[in-house]
């Protein structure tokens, strides 16, 4: 053996044997640092593990985390260990499923529990008229609008038409309607048409806030947000309508209690309004209890009952928008759901047919023989709640009415039933018999509650009996567009001849071919085209070619 050889051997020896010595320092400093409780614990561990990986020349350096910003960056370092690191990634998680548009709003997230009614706002221009969660949401409530505006086509090709004549020149207008993406659009369009609007909010939980922020800043005054209380709600509607030299002379309502508020409060709004408009069966009830009482002195034009929104609005809308509502609150399975739909008017024909088709073993109470047998046709069993409650699943109310569930069959519903509204009103359900002393509530998320009995049994309640679909959920775009169109003619119309010289107390609705009118508007989404009557089959017929091609008492 060389010299050289030897000397090679006895250096590769000196310099592991250096290499151990370095490692067991090494060690030996991390253990008494992971061991100690007193100041040592304070040592750097990134210099030991620095020193570690320069003692091991042939191990890879670490890589460093790249980062696509700044605010990356921060957020990460909020984070320093690996349990919290996982603590972020499922907040990242958990805040995608919930960024939903109406159920969950942009500034819901917010940790900001001041009420808005306790804070100083001001939009861009500097006007302070409106009430909001957070005005400077206004963004991401512009950028719902826009994406509404896309489907909404109709509305907005009748905006453009009519825009240079301003056909609501003078008009001031009231609103109280759920104020979402759609409803924009629609206050937007009345404002270019020459209106001068207000709005309030008719539901307390379906308020998109950064929508109501996006009005807002565009200078029309809004106050609503979502989660309002009792109080905040009436609250709002007298702000909306007490404003110092600004009086309303037109009423745009959904479920009449904006109408009721003027009427106790400020009735002599009336003597310069020119009428009401009314989109909801809860609404026009009201309406026609006042006209039977002599009380209804201005022109109240009955939207609900227009083609264009019964037939769409309630029936497509709600077919769509049930299984949103119940999936987003419960994530409930429909197969094999034993379901019943009180109520089987045009809502309830939308329920059922969804739920049906999605496997759901479907019956329907009604009190109205003719719906009954509609249903009887349709497939579905006609019973009465209390003979099949035990058995339910879900139960679903959409009548109109008061008490249709009552405490007592809320006692008899099985464990873990899920029960909701979909009609306008929170009066279908008896919630108000269940804030007693012995039930329990407890939130579960976002407008769902567990209702606990004494035995342990819990009834799954949402939205507290309101209107699930626009409380919990969203609603289809287009088939909105069909009932805004509609209410804008019909806002058109209040100071049009059609009601110029009628009666004060009178309920009615615009002309059938008005009807005709909005619907053509909505075919060329679909690409459809209609078929035209000849000369010889409209005067066979009786017609005019362009229509109305039905007599009024028709019934679609």
């Amino acid at each position: 053996m060389t010299d050289a050889v030897v000397d090679g051997k006895l250096e590769a020896v000196k310099q592991a044997t250096k290499y151990v010595k370095e490692t067991e320092n090494v060690a030996e400093k991390y253990s008494a640092m992971t061991v100690s409780k007193n100041s040592d614990m304070n040592m750097n561990v990134g210099e030991l593990q620095s020193a570690a990986f320069t003692a091991v020349p042939t191990l890879k350096p670490i890589k460093k985390i790249q980062f696509a910003n700044a605010e990356d960056k921060q957020e990460f370092q909020k984070y320093p260990t690996k349990a919290g690191r996982r603590s972020l990634s499922r907040s990242i998680s958990q805040s995608s499923t919930d960024s939903y548009s109406s159920a969950a709003s942009y500034s819901d997230s917010s940790d900001d529990e001041t009420s808005p009614r306790d804070k100083a706002q001001a939009n861009s221009k500097g006007s302070s008229d409106f009430c909001v969660k957070n005005v400077k949401q206004a963004e991401f409530g512009r950028r719902e609008i826009e994406i509404a505006e896309q489907d909404m086509s109709a509305l907005i090709s009748l905006r453009k038409r009519a825009q240079a004549e301003k056909p609501l020149a003078g008009a001031k207008i009231v609103g109280c309607t759920h104020i979402t993406a759609q409803t924009a659009v629609l206050i937007e369009t009345l404002v270019a048409l020459g209106a001068q609007c207000r709005w309030t909010a008719c539901n307390i939980y379906s308020t998109q806030n950064e929508v109501a922020a996006a009005l807002a800043e565009t200078g029309v005054p809004v106050f609503a947000w979502k989660g309002e209380s009792e109080d905040d709600f009436w609250w709002c509607i007298d702000r909306c309508v007490n404003k110092e030299g600004w009086q309303a002379n037109m009423i745009l309502d959904d479920g009449g209690d904006l109408t009721h508020w003027v009427y106790k409060k400020y009735p002599s709004v009336f003597k310069k309004a020119q009428g009401i408009v009314e989109e909801s069966v809860t609404g026009v009830h009201r309406l026609y209890q006042l006209s039977k009482a002599g009380k209804l002195c201005v022109p109240a034009m009955n939207v609900n009952d227009s083609v264009t929104k019964q037939k769409f609005d309630n029936l497509y809308c709600c077919r769509e928008s049930i299984l949103d509502g119940l999936k987003r609150t419960t994530d409930v399975m429909f197969g094999g759901k034993q379901v019943v739909v009180c109520g089987y008017g045009e809502v309830g024909k939308g329920c059922c047919s969804a739920l049906k088709a999605m496997g759901a073993i479907v019956c329907i109470t009604e009190i109205d023989p003719i719906c009954a047998l509609q249903g009887c046709m349709d497939g579905f069993r006609v019973v009465k709640l209390n003979e099949v409650i035990r058995q339910m699943d879900i139960v679903i109310t959409c009548t109109g009415n008061k008490n249709v569930v009552t405490r007592d069959q809320l006692d008899r519903i099985k464990n873990g039933c899920i029960v909701c509204n979909m009609g306008h009103s929170n009066t279908e359900i008896d919630v108000a018999s269940l804030r007693s002393p012995e039930l329990t509530w407890e939130r579960v998320r976002s407008q769902v509650d567990h209702v606990i009995w004494p035995d342990g049994k819990r009834v799954i309640l949402l939205a507290e009996g309101r209107l699930l679909n626009l409380s919990c959920s969203t609603v289809p775009t287009f088939v909105l567009s069909i009932t805004a169109t509609t209410q804008v003619r019909h806002l058109v119309c209040l100071d049009d001849s059609c009601v110029k010289n009628t009666q004060k107390n009178y309920l009615f609705s615009i002309p059938k071919n008005m009807n005709l009118y909005v619907a053509s508007l909505h075919m060329p989404n679909f690409d459809a085209h209609l078929t035209e009557l000849s000369d010889e089959q409209a005067k066979y017929m009786g017609l005019n070619k362009n229509g109305p091609f039905k007599p009024n008492y028709y019934r679609y």
